[in-house]
Order: C-alpha cells, then sequence, then structure tokens
C-alpha cells in the first residue's frame, strides 16, 4: 500500500476486511443458496443501521503456520444496528474463515459483544456458524472464550439473548447456544454438538459417537434445545426478528404494546365447536389459544418436544403474554419430566422481562410409571410449581376441564398467589379424577355389594354432583369467577388491564434454590 493516500488506504483495508473469507468457502456458500456472515446481519437489521466493530482485528498466533494467513475480522462479524426500529446488539461467525472456529481475537470480539450489551442493556442476536475451538491457536482461545460464558451469564435475566444456529456448531460454542434464552436452528444446515467424534474418539466408543446426529430435527424434538426451526436463512432472521417483539429491551422495561384491529370484547362462539361434551375426549388446546389471543399472534415454541404441554408467546389488547397450556391430545395432557422442565424454563424466562403468563388448565396429573419416577419426576415437576410460586409477573389462569391434585396445584393455581382464576362450567377441581376417588373412599362399600357395578354408578354419580363442578372451588375462593367460554378473552383482558402495574414484594435473599 506504499504511496497510497490515508484514504485509499482506508477504502483498501475495509475491502480486505469484507472479503477476507476463503474464495472456495464462499463459492459453495453461495451454491448453497445461503448468505454470508455480514449478509445475515444486514438482513436482519434496517436498512443503513449497521455499525460495525472491530473489522480490523486479526488474530496473534504464530503457531502452526497461522502467521502465514491473518484475515481480517478473525472469523467474525459484530456490531449494533436497529431491528424494526429498535436497537439491537448482534454477531455473525463466518464459517469461510477458519471454518467459523473460536480463536483468541474472535473470542474477544464476541466477549466485547456480550459487554457492551450488559452496559447498554440491549438484547443480542447471535449467529453461530463455527465449528468450536480453534486448535491450532492451542490454549490462547480457552481463557477469552471462558470470558465469552461468563458473560453471557451475567446477561441472563437482564437482556434477552437469541442465538440462531446457521451451521455447524461444536464445543464451547455449543455451550454459549445453551446459555441463550431460545434458540433458532437452520432445518438443513443446523447442527450442533457439545462433543465430537475427534475429541472424545479415546474416551468413548467411536460407534456411539458416530450415532448421534445433532441436527436440527433432533434437536427440536428429543433434546428441546431449538424452540423454532427455520427452512433458510431469510426465515431464521425473519423468525428471530418476529420473537424479539414480544420482549422488552431489557429487565427494566416493558413489552412494547401492538394493537391490531382485533376487538378486546370480542366473543369466543367458537370455542363452543372444539370443546367436547365429553369429558374424556381429546381436543387441540392449540385452537383455543389462537381464538382467544388476538388474531393472529400467537407463536408456539417447542412444538416439537414435550407436546403434552404448549408453551408460546400471544398478545392480549396488545400485551404480550407467555402462555402454558396442557394438551389433552397428548397423553391425555398429563404433566411428566420434559413437560415440567420446559414450561417451568419459560415461565421464569416470561418472569424476567415482566411479559405476564395465562395459563389454560386441563391436567389429570403426573404421568405415573418407574421411568418418570426413577427420572425424578418429583424434582423436575417441584420446578414448574417452583417457577409458578417465585413469578411475580401478573399470573391469570383458565380452567377448562380437569384441574386434579398436585398436577393442578402446579398449574397457576390461586394457592401459588396466582392473580385471576376462572373456570368454565366444564372446570373439575378436585383431588383426583371421580372414578378414582369412589373407588378409594368407598372401598369397602363396594366389596361388600351385591352389584358393585350398580353402586359404583350410583356411587360415581353422587360423588360428581356434588364435586364435578367448578362450583365448590368457587365457595372456597379458589377461582375468582366461572364463565361462559366464549366471554374468556372479554374476562382476560379485563383483568390484565390493572395487573399490568402489579408490583409484588419479595423476601431479601441471595438467590433461590430452585431443585435443579
Amino acid at each position: 500500500m506504499v504511496g497510497l493516500s490515508p484514504e485509499e488506504k482506508l477504502d483498501a483495508k475495509r475491502h480486505e476486511a469484507d472479503n477476507s473469507g476463503d474464495r472456495k468457502k464462499l463459492e459453495n456458500i453461495r451454491f448453497e443458496g445461503r448468505k454470508t456472515a455480514k449478509e445475515r446481519l444486514l438482513s436482519l437489521l434496517d436498512e443503513n443501521t449497521f455499525v460495525e466493530i472491530d473489522a480490523f482485528v486479526n488474530h496473534r498466533s504464530g503457531e502452526n503456520n497461522l502467521h502465514l494467513h491473518r484475515p481480517l475480522g478473525d472469523g467474525v462479524i459484530a456490531g449494533h444496528g436497529m431491528m424494526e426500529g429498535r436497537r439491537v446488539v448482534c454477531f455473525s461467525q463466518d464459517a469461510s474463515v477458519f471454518e467459523g472456529s473460536i480463536g483468541e481475537m474472535h473470542a474477544k470480539k464476541i466477549l466485547k459483544i456480550f459487554q457492551f450489551a450488559e452496559k447498554s442493556l440491549l438484547p443480542v442476536i447471535a449467529i453461530w456458524d463455527g465449528n468450536g475451538e480453534r486448535p491450532e491457536e492451542v490454549m490462547t482461545s480457552l481463557g477469552p472464550s471462558g470470558q465469552i460464558l461468563d458473560a453471557m451469564v451475567a446477561c441472563s435475566g437482564r437482556i434477552p439473548m437469541i442465538s440462531i444456529v446457521m451451521g455447524k456448531v461444536t464445543g464451547i460454542s455449543a455451550l454459549a447456544v445453551g446459555l441463550s434464552d431460545f434458540v433458532i436452528m437452520h432445518s438443513t444446515y443446523g447442527n450442533m454438538a457439545l462433543t465430537t467424534e475427534d475429541n472424545l474418539s479415546e474416551f468413548i466408543a467411536e460407534k456411539e459417537i458416530k450415532e448421534f446426529s445433532g441436527n436440527a430435527a433432533n434437536h427440536f424434538s428429543r433434546s428441546g434445545v431449538a424452540c423454532l426451526i427455520a427452512e433458510d436463512d431469510i426465515s431464521a432472521l425473519a423468525l428471530a426478528s418476529d420473537l424479539l417483539s414480544y420482549f422488552p429491551d431489557n429487565m427494566l422495561s416493558k413489552p412494547d404494546v401492538i394493537n391490531n384491529d382485533d376487538s378486546w370484547d370480542r366473543k369466543c362462539v367458537e370455542i363452543n365447536d372444539i370443546l367436547p361434551f365429553n369429558q374424556e375426549k381429546p381436543y387441540d388446546v392449540k385452537k383455543i389459544i389462537e381464538i382467544i389471543s388476538d388474531n393472529s399472534t400467537f407463536l408456539e415454541l417447542f412444538s416439537g418436544y414435550a407436546g403434552n404441554i404448549v408453551i408460546g408467546l400471544a398478545r392480549l389488547d396488545g400485551n404480550s403474554v407467555g402462555i402454558i397450556a396442557n394438551q389433552p391430545s397428548v397423553l391425555a395432557g398429563c404433566l411428566d419430566i420434559d413437560a415440567s422442565v420446559k414450561a417451568a424454563r419459560f415461565i421464569r424466562t416470561c418472569d424476567c422481562f415482566n411479559i405476564p403468563i395465562l395459563t389454560f388448565i386441563d391436567v389429570p396429573g403426573f404421568l405415573p410409571g418407574t421411568v418418570q419416577e426413577y427420572g425424578g419426576i418429583i424434582k423436575h415437576g417441584a420446578k414448574l410449581l417452583f417457577a409458578y410460586s417465585e413469578a411475580t409477573v401478573p399470573k391469570l389462569a383458565v380452567v377448562i376441564r380437569k384441574a386434579y391434585g398436585g398436577a393442578y396445584l402446579a398449574m397457576s393455581s390461586k394457592h401459588l398467589r396466582s392473580d385471576y382464576n376462572i373456570s368454565w362450567p366444564s372446570g373439575e377441581l378436585a383431588v383426583m379424577g371421580s372414578k378414582g376417588a369412589v373407588n378409594i373412599i368407598h372401598k369397602k362399600e363396594l366389596s361388600n355389594s351385591k352389584n358393585p357395578n350398580i353402586t359404583f354408578e350410583k356411587l360415581l354419580n353422587d360423588y360428581q354432583e356434588k364435586f364435578g363442578d367448578p362450583y365448590v372451588a368457587a365457595k372456597n375462593g379458589w377461582i375468582d369467577d366461572v364463565i361462559e367460554p366464549e366471554m374468556t378473552r372479554k374476562n382476560l383482558i379485563r383483568a390484565l388491564r390493572p395487573l399490568l402495574s402489579k408490583r409484588e414484594w419479595s423476601p431479601p435473599k441471595k438467590h433461590d434454590n430452585i431443585p435443579l
């Protein structure tokens, strides 16, 4: 660059930084219809708002011939910009530079992003497309990588963190993804594993490692790491934008109110066509959620994992709400280990960011069996109860049908300081189902009866007449009202409006001790 003016040198450096990737790898990215690291950020952010930082950073290692190749940016594009008019902090790993692997300066750039986000209290959008630690740099990147994880823990609960997995992610990068609030994965190229065949073959049978596939489908349906799946780069970025729209910038603010043309007092008459007359017959609770929420605002999360409980975000009267609902069409809506953990994590996320929680209850109990008991259903079920009790945001609940025993108590019951609990006439709040209760209470009478079937039916009808409706619970103040299903939206919005200013005192302590 001898003989160039300062301005020409700057332009040359910028051009070098914008074109630092391996040509062959960039060609492959183009051929596959994917975007480059910088194009992803530019597509995510509003036009002409991206402010890049550390574009001229490069690695300092001279080991393993790395001194022969010092690309500017060191494999990650970082900065901040506007997304739908909101300021966000972001970075995107560049798989065309050292496979997007984390070296010392690469790690320091990402660390700077999280530190900047924590200081400015702005959300982070992290696009991961890197193959873990950079082995050529040996130990130099390990310290800064650990600092990334520490910074993410510091950010947790203070600012929303959304990770988008666009390619192969392993090692420390995978750990960082696990610390995020939400994970979106590319359905074709997204792949994530904490360990690989290369670094564990000496400890674990090679066959076991090869059998594991960290593809998006497995993390969406089996591990429960991914909350959303995207078909391509553009839809992944759009999902991140849509997801963030339900959240505030930080724990000190509230989500934006986004109104649409849906009337707040609209009657939900369609519910009557969905809810079966037979209490034992299944139905799809998602249809009820969509009817009660503002038009086209329900965004389901983790739909492929623990389908017996439904979680997601929606709007009521323009206000963001987190929704948890038992799903009677899967395992009859019973709570199991996966469902308990899935809902508990989501409740705590909503509570961190001042998002009211709305619960739809139709739960016959915790799933029985030795698999669940050996797996620790007692501990994991307690997580759900703990999360509801701990939450200080507005809590509203609707009893649709069954609300039995400990499972009912764990589902935002009035006894866990829920603010507004209502039931439909089909609601049944009890220690257990009618048949089980009759068998226990009248065991001796049934065993001595000459016609046990007739006696059982009579006793069952008597029990259901006394306890098979929501009015006993209403008499005891365990629910605030019994309403017609079509009036649910109107009643929930009426209750939510004053609760938006809710403040709840919590006793001072270092931190709670949720049964992890």
